[in-house]
């Protein structure tokens, strides 16, 4: 369990399951898969994860439990933030049902975390979620872990669970189309989506639903069978880095941004990447100019920095605007 990470949303994270596959353009440069194929890949359970290409190492597809890890965040008494399987997905098709269980019930044992589950699966997760025994399997699982863990833990009966944030990957409409709708049909305390890397414009206003009929995802709709409005509480927006990273159009993190303040939305802006708009910061680099003439400078992750327009904006849930 990482007691620091980089990543700006987050204090630490915590990974029970490893490995995973590539499923839509936001995984091509995937940190995750860079760093399991090449300093991780020696760590007994980070091997046989990728597979060595031309472009460097690639998912393949296999998934691994690390049931030495599960007891982790009950080790933890200070609240923190923790980002859950950064180095795999938890709906990918090969997660045993049973693992998610043990790895729900630890979640449920440490209410002072805030855990965050961030998924390109939205389907499996609404799945898992929505099926009506989950609570039950859940006890069960926590049964089953008594031996790992620490004496006078206890265990929240609530479903969903108030400490665990359910968000989906966006790195354009499509993507944004495909799984928004299922995470808003999800029973979640918190929702939110993660812009990362932003590839191309999204409308959260007008997300494309199956049936099909546009949602605004930041409004949201009433359920009248629980009393709530499901909605997105949270956005996280942020360019692409790492030496093959793909620039992000300065005006598509914009509407985002001002999609989430004309609806009262905390936004986080995480980072420029490798490119920053020539307007945000000044200096040499290389250029990459839009068809509509924006412009773009390389200057690296570090020096892009994290404002846009001037302004850092670190927005969460619950917290004051």
């Amino acid at each position: 369990m990482g007691d620091k990470t980089k990543i700006e949303w987050t204090d630490m994270s915590w990974n029970p399951v490893v490995g995973c596959s590539v499923v839509s353009p936001g995984c091509t440069n995937c940190y995750a898969m860079s760093l399991a194929g090449t300093r991780l890949k020696e760590v007994p359970s980070y091997q046989g994860l990728t597979t060595a290409t031309k472009a460097g190492p690639v998912w393949n597809g296999t998934v691994r439990f690390v049931p030495g890890a599960l007891a982790q965040p009950l080790r933890k008494q200070r609240p923190r933030m923790i980002f859950v399987n950064s180095m795999s997905d938890l709906f990918h098709d090969e997660v045993k049902i049973d693992w998610i269980d043990q790895i729900f019930a630890i979640m449920a044992m440490a209410p002072q975390h805030r855990f965050q589950i961030l998924t390109k699966r939205a389907e499996n997760m609404r799945r898992y979620l929505s099926d009506p025994n989950v609570m039950i399997r859940w006890m069960e699982a926590a049964k089953e872990l008594a031996p790992v863990v620490p004496k006078g833990t206890m265990f929240q009966l609530k479903e969903p669970l108030p400490n665990v944030w359910l968000g989906v990957s966006a790195e354009d409409q499509q993507r944004a189309n495909e799984r928004i709708p299922d995470l808003l049909e999800t029973p979640a305390a918190v929702r939110f989506v993660s812009c990362e890397p932003l590839l191309g414009s999204v409308d959260l206003t007008q997300i494309r639903h199956p049936q099909p009929y546009m949602i605004n995802a930041l409004k949201g709709w009433h359920q009248w069978d629980d009393n709530t409005v499901r909605r997105l509480d949270w956005v996280i927006v942020g360019g692409e880095s790492g030496p093959n990273a793909r620039p992000m159009h300065p005006q598509w993190a914009r509407d985002i941004r001002d999609q989430c303040e004309d609806h009262c939305t905390p936004f986080h802006f995480k980072q420029w990447g490798e490119f920053v708009s020539v307007s945000e910061v000044e200096g040499p680099g290389r250029h990459h100019t839009f068809p509509d003439g924006a412009t773009v400078r390389r200057i690296g992750k570090s020096n892009a920095g994290r404002t846009l327009d001037g302004r850092r904006h670190d927005g969460y849930p619950g917290a004051p605007a």
